[in-house]
């Protein structure tokens, strides 16, 4: 037995459970965005953290990491446990393909699991919506919680993007914005900043060119 899932946010960086493989790519169709209210990691209830879940757009793409669980039910329902305690603001767990860079047409998984989250603030009390940058960029900028502030987890992201070779220009946006945000802050320091200032948006150019038209579905071997 074998499951995969997928990550998007913190476990890109920090998966905190087994895993027996690793393989950077990404999943069609779905596009990240700071929608998704934290409130017992990163934020409180009175004052919620922006995290990441993912938004359906037909054509877009997702970068993340895949991670493979495999050696006998034990080890999986443990990893699943633990992600679904880590993951509960999340109410969905959804199946998709995955793609690897050196082939975007054919999927190198199906059946991956990602956490995802119904875009309604009335039967998600987890769901923010969208919010202007400025907005979201100070709500980010002066939210924290039990495991840290809201901004490391968006500086962090933005160098795991970094780090896998595929940065974000949503996320670098939105990251120099908080920066923005702290600078002018009274009583934070430039020394509580997390990487560089200011890093320049990078181009999309290196996106592979997708097909609409979908080829029928790979299964992914046991590894």
């Amino acid at each position: 037995m074998v499951f995969w899932v997928f990550g998007y946010g913190s476990l890109v960086w920090n998966p905190g459970f087994e895993y027996d493989e690793k393989i950077i790519g990404f999943i069609k169709d779905y596009r990240r965005v700071f929608d998704l209210a934290c409130i017992d990691h990163r934020g409180t209830p009175e004052n919620p953290a922006r995290t990441c879940t993912l938004k359906q757009i037909e054509g877009a793409i997702c970068w993340g990491a895949a991670y493979c669980v495999q050696g006998g039910p034990e080890k999986e329902r443990s990893a699943m446990e633990y992600l679904e305690r880590r993951e509960c603001e999340y109410d969905h767990k959804t199946l998709v393909d995955f793609y690897k860079e050196e082939d975007p047409l054919q999927p190198a998984l199906t059946g991956v699991v990602v956490f995802t989250s119904t875009p309604d603030v009335v039967s998600n009390k987890y769901y923010l919506g969208p919010a202007p940058l400025k907005d979201m960029a100070r709500q980010i900028a002066t939210a924290s919680g039990p495991c840290g502030n809201n901004r490391d987890y968006l500086f962090k992201l933005e160098k795991a993007m970094f780090d896998i070779g595929h940065e974000e220009d949503m996320v670098i946006e939105l990251a120099n914005e908080v920066r923005k945000v702290l600078e002018v802050g009274k009583g934070i320091s430039k020394e509580e900043l997390v990487g560089s200032p200011l890093i320049k948006l990078k181009s999309q150019g290196h996106i592979p060119a997708l097909q609409p038209s979908r080829l029928p579905e790979a299964v992914a071997a046991d590894s």
